[in-house]
C-alpha cells in the first residue's frame, strides 16, 4: 500500500537518531556487525526466493517486456514529459496526457499507427504500470485525459502472488477515515468493506487501529505528494480488487499455472541418441515380440488419408450447398438470409408441419437420419409404414429412444410396457426380430431393467428400416407425390397463411373504400 511505500522511503533516515553519541566498546560493535551481516544474508536469501517465485509466474515474460518499455518512458531526457497541471480550482501533479503517451509510443516504438500505439499504452495500464488520474478504467484513451506512472514498489512483478484481505480492509477503512470527497467509497467497495468486516471480525479492532495510524501519517505529508500516493494506491487496488465486470489482465489461468509448475521429467534415454522428430514412439522401448505385435495391430487399423477426407468434405459441401443457408443456398424468394439479417423467420417457417417446402422433402432422400431428424419427415414416413403394415418398427424404435431420456424412477415400468407391447409372447404389436436377438432380449429382461435392455433389438430394427423400408419409401409413389406436390406449391409466391392474411387485408380495404362511395353495395 501507499503507507508501506512511505515507510519504505522514510526508513533510511529513521535509524540515524541514535548515532550522535560516542562509539561504544569493540565487543558491541562486532556484535552489531555480525547482526548486520546475518540480516543482510537473510535479506539476500529472501530476495532470491522472491525473484524465483516471480520468474515462475505465467505473466513474468510480458511483465519484463513492459517494464523495459516503461524504463524508456520514464527516462528524464528521452521519455514522456511529466509535469504538474494547474487549473483554476485544482492541481494535478506528476501527470501526462494519453495523447502525449500515444505520440511517444508511435515515434519511439515499432507501432504502425496511432491505434496500435494506443493498444500498447492500454496494455501498460491493464497490467498496472500506468494509472488514470480520474475514473476506474485501466485503459488509455488517445485524448487529453491525464495519467500517472505507478511507483515501482507497487508493480505487479514486485507484488506478492496472493494479497491479504486484511491489507485491503485497512485501505478501505483509511479512505473512510480521511473523509474527503475524492476518497469516497464506490458501491462495490462499500459492499466489500461490509463483507470484510464480517469475515475479519475477530481482528477488526487491530485493522481499524492500523488504518487510523496510516491516516495520521498521510495527513502529515505534503498535499501534492499525498495526492500522488493516494492515486497510486487506488490504482494498485483497482488492479488487484477490480470493480464488478472489469477485465482483469493479471488473472491467472489455473490450467496454465499448474502446467508451468509441474516438474519436468527427464528423458529416460541417452542424450547422444539421435531423435529425428524430437520424440520417440512408445513402441521403441518394448520387447521385440511385443513391438512386432503392436506393429501388426497398427497395420490392421483403418486410417483415412487427407485426400480421402478432403473428398468427403467436398462431397458433403456439394450435397448440402443447395439446402444450407449458411453457404447461401436453400433460400426461397423474398426471404432474408438468417445468418446475415439476424432474423429467425426462415427457421420458424421450417418448423411448420403444413406447407412443407420442397427443399425439406429433397433432404429426406439423403439418409434415414435426415428423414427421422425432421418431424414432418418422420410423420410422413410413419404414415407410409402404417400403409405397408410395418408401422410397429418405427414405433418400437421411437419407444427405445424415449426410454433413454426418462427419469430413473419410470424406467422399470416403461421397460416392461415396451416388452409386453413389442417383444413379449402376447405382444399386441410384435416386431419381426431374429431368434438370437429375441433370446438376448429375454436374458436382459431376467436381470434388473435398465435403459439399454432393448439395445440389440433396437439396432436390429433400425438396420431393417435403413436397408429395406427406407429404400422402398424413396421409390414409392407416396414420396413421389409428396415431392411433386411441394414443387407445385413452391411456384406460389407466398405460403398459404401469409396469402390468406394478405387477402383478408385487401378485402378489408375494399370494404372500407366501398362504404365511403355511393355504389358500395353494388361492389360488394
Amino acid at each position: 500500500s501507499a503507507s508501506k511505500l512511505a515507510r519504505h522511503r522514510g526508513g533510511g533516515g529513521g535509524g540515524c537518531g541514535g548515532s550522535s553519541g560516542p562509539s561504544s566498546s569493540s565487543a558491541s560493535s562486532s556484535g552489531v556487525t555480525a547482526a548486520a551481516a546475518s540480516s543482510s544474508v537473510a535479506a539476500g536469501s529472501r530476495s532470491r526466493q522472491r525473484h524465483q517465485q516471480q520468474q515462475q509466474q505465467p505473466n513474468a515474460y510480458i511483465w519484463s517486456k513492459l517494464e523495459s518499455l516503461l524504463e524508456r518512458l520514464q527516462n528524464e531526457d528521452s521519455g514522456v514529459t511529466v509535469r504538474t497541471v494547474k487549473s483554476f480550482m485544482s492541481c494535478q501533479p506528476s501527470c501526462f496526457t494519453g495523447a502525449e503517451l500515444c505520440a511517444w509510443l508511435l515515434s519511439n516504438t515499432d507501432a504502425d499507427d496511432a491505434q496500435e500505439a494506443c493498444h500498447v499504452a492500454s496494455m501498460l495500464a491493464a497490467h498496472g504500470y500506468i494509472i488514470p488520474v480520474e475514473g476506474t478504467a485501466l485503459a488509455v484513451r488517445n485524448d487529453s485525459s491525464y495519467y500517472r506512472f505507478q511507483t515501482p514498489y507497487l508493480w505487479p512483478s514486485r507484488s506478492p502472488e496472493r494479497l491479504d484481505n486484511a491489507d485491503y480492509a485497512v485501505y478501505l477503512c483509511k479512505r473512510t477515515l480521511l473523509n474527503k470527497q475524492r476518497l469516497e467509497l464506490a458501491n462495490y467497495e462499500a459492499e466489500n468493506l461490509a463483507r470484510l468486516q464480517r469475515m475479519l471480525s475477530h481482528k477488526w479492532e487491530l485493522i481499524y487501529l492500523q488504518a487510523e495510524a496510516e491516516a495520521k501519517v498521510d495527513r502529515k505529508q505534503d498535499r501534492l505528494e499525498r495526492m500522488v500516493l493516494e492515486s497510486q494506491e487506488r490504482g494498485f487496488w483497482l488492479l488487484h480488487r477490480p470493480p464488478p465486470g472489469a477485465v482483469v489482465a493479471n488473472e491467472v489461468d489455473m490450467r496454465k499455472l499448474c502446467r508451468s509448475k509441474r516438474p519436468v521429467k527427464a528423458a529416460n534415454r541417452s542424450a547422444s541418441f539421435p531423435i529425428p522428430s524430437g520424440r520417440l514412439s512408445p513402441i521403441e522401448s518394448c520387447e521385440p515380440a511385443v513391438r512386432a505385435d503392436k506393429l501388426r495391430q497398427a497395420l490392421s487399423r483403418s486410417r483415412v488419408k487427407v485426400s480421402k477426407a478432403a473428398e468427403s468434405v467436398l462431397a458433403y459441401y456439394q450435397q448440402y450447398s443447395e439446402f444450407d443457408a449458411f453457404i447461401g443456398g436453400g433460400l426461397p424468394d423474398q426471404c432474408q438470409n438468417p445468418w446475415v439479417s439476424d432474423s429467425a423467420e426462415f427457421w420458424e417457417s421450417d418448423k411448420r408441419m403444413r406447407d412443407i417446402p420442397g427443399r425439406r422433402v429433397k433432404r429426406w432422400a439423403f439418409s434415414i437420419h435426415e428423414l427421422l431428424r425432421d418431424p414432418a419427415g418422420r410423420q410422413e414416413f410413419e404414415k407410409w409404414l402404417v400403409k405397408e403394415v410395418s408401422g410397429e418398427n418405427l414405433a418400437f424404435w421411437e419407444a427405445c429412444q424415449q426410454l433413454r431420456r426418462l427419469p430413473i424412477g419410470q424406467v422399470a415400468r416403461e421397460v416392461q410396457r415396451i416388452y409386453d407391447t413389442f417383444l413379449g409372447p402376447d405382444a399386441t404389436e410384435p416386431v419381426n426380430v431374429a431368434g438370437p436377438v429375441a433370446e438376448a432380449v429375454r436374458r436382459r429382461m431376467e436381470g434388473p431393467p435398465d435403459r439399454f435392455a432393448f439395445e440389440v433389438a433396437e439396432e436390429h430394427i433400425f438396420q431393417l428400416m435403413k436397408v429395406d423400408s427406407y429404400n422402398r419409401f424413396l421409390r414409392s409413389d407416396y414420396y413421389k407425390d409428396l415431392l411433386a406436390g411441394c414443387k407445385k406449391k413452391s411456384k406460389k409466391r407466398f405460403p398459404s397463411d401469409v396469402r390468406r392474411n394478405l387477402l383478408a387485408g385487401s378485402e378489408t380495404n375494399d370494404s372500407g373504400g366501398a362504404g365511403g362511395g355511393g355504389n358500395g353495395g353494388e361492389r360488394l
